[in-house]
């Protein structure tokens, strides 16, 4: 018998009937386990003030728990839904306001690894700049599909496209960043 992992279905389904029923507990692990993929959702699609629109996501979600009908598959494609709708409309908010520098404390020069830290800035702008190079569509379909770990399936229920969509989507980003990477493996900055 395979072991029993956190993310299978029957454990969900079982977690989920255990807070439509009000079980505490079940709200407590539901946001354990989704926690950081929603989040790393939310970041990868650049809004400024994570955390709040993670709380509001999982506020709306448990509000709306006792209405939702379906399995954990099916709650996973409507989590992501929530978070997707979620930061649409807090793009649309940041839109609208004015922009606001805020001053950075001063770094501790003291401690740490240069090189290391070098790496990691130069891997983290490289990535941002070449995802820089896909659309809005392809970029949240690559965060749906490997920042939050959902199935083409339910990146289709969460953002309302058809399953090929989906697929053409994701096909068409990675081509993309193979082509950049193979015009200019060291370049972090291709054009």
């Amino acid at each position: 018998m395979r072991p029993r992992t956190p993310l299978m279905s029957a454990d969900l389904d079982d977690l989920l009937a255990s807070a439509r029923a009000g079980e505490g507990w079940a709200f407590d692990e539901l946001f354990r386990r989704w926690n950081s993929r929603v989040t790393g959702f939310v970041r990868a699609r650049g809004v400024a003030d994570v955390e709040v629109v993670v709380n509001d996501v999982f506020l709306n979600a448990f509000r709306a728990l006792p209405s939702f009908e379906g399995d954990g598959d099916a709650f996973r494609a409507w989590l992501f839904r929530i978070a997707r709708n979620r930061v649409i409309d807090e793009v649309r908010r940041d839109a609208r306001r004015p922009s606001t520098v805020e001053l950075e404390p001063e770094r501790d020069p003291v401690g740490g690894d240069v090189t290391l830290d070098a790496d990691r800035a130069f891997s983290d702008d490289r990535v941002v700049a070449l995802l820089a190079h896909l659309t809005d569509e392809q970029r949240e379909v690559l965060a749906l599909r490997f920042v939050a770990d959902l199935t083409i399936d339910q990146i289709a229920a969460a953002t309302g496209r058809r399953r090929g969509a989906i697929k053409q989507l994701q096909r068409r980003a990675l081509r993309r960043l193979e082509r950049l990477l193979d015009e200019s493996p060291t370049d972090p900055y291709p054009s």
